[in-house]
């Protein structure tokens, strides 16, 4: 899975660095001058529409969980679901500051861990009228749940933990208009809460994993 998520997003990228401007966008960059034609030579473009400094923007994800299988961590658990939420802003055309709230889960059998983040990231962006590739880190709170069913030598664990962690994301947005992209992208979340067992005894887990998402971003 996690060779799938970084192929997908590698073809993304191939994808945005050598795919031309759709013909009705090359005309519509024109109409943005006065005289209705390109700049004079040797004056920089101005940045997309969808790039002006301090606008702000909404976005939400639903995707994919892939737990690390590391043993004494997440080893075993399946694929899970993912989803976020958040707010942000376009600083720069180069640059976005941006807060969201998800949700992350997997299971193995009876067993399930559950991953609720609240983080604060920035973006760095590679401007362009339509495909815009970027980077992205972010720090926060993670609260986490885990419930593992009792077994010989092992009381079983149903504790909830908050931990501080954080987070690193590779993404593209598709823009449709100057308001409206779809958004795909990678996402690896680092968080290491301590978990207690009903016996008492503390094992500090690792949460992470890959998300892959789909999502749509809308400036307003």
């Amino acid at each position: 899975m996690k060779k799938i998520a970084i192929l997908c997003i590698a073809v993304l990228f191939s994808a945005a660095l050598s795919s031309p401007a759709p013909a009705e966008d090359r005309y519509d960059r024109y109409e943005r001058y006065p005289a209705g034609g390109p700049p004079p030579r040797g004056v920089a473009a101005p940045p997309p529409r969808h790039a002006i400094y301090g606008q702000s923007y909404f976005f939400g994800h639903i995707g994919l969980f892939e737990p690390n299988d590391r043993t004494g961590d997440l080893s075993g658990y399946d694929t899970g679901t993912n989803f976020d939420i958040g707010i942000g802003s376009r600083v720069s055309p180069v640059l976005a500051v941006e807060g969201s709230l998800g949700g992350f889960s997997a299971e193995r059998g009876p067993d399930k861990v559950t991953v609720v983040p609240l983080t604060f990231g920035l973006r760095l962006i590679v401007p362009n009228p339509v495909i815009e590739p970027y980077v992205g880190g972010g720090l926060g709170l993670y609260f986490a749940n885990l419930k593992e069913v009792a077994a010989p030598g092992f009381s079983g664990i149903d504790d909830n933990e908050t931990t501080f962690g954080g987070y690193g994301s590779l993404g593209v947005d598709a823009w449709l208009n100057p308001r409206l992209a779809l958004n795909f992208e990678g996402k690896y979340h680092w968080a290491k809460p301590t978990f207690t067992s009903v016996a008492g005894t503390q094992f500090n887990v690792k949460v992470d994993g890959w998300t892959v998402n789909m999502g749509v971003r809308i400036s307003f």
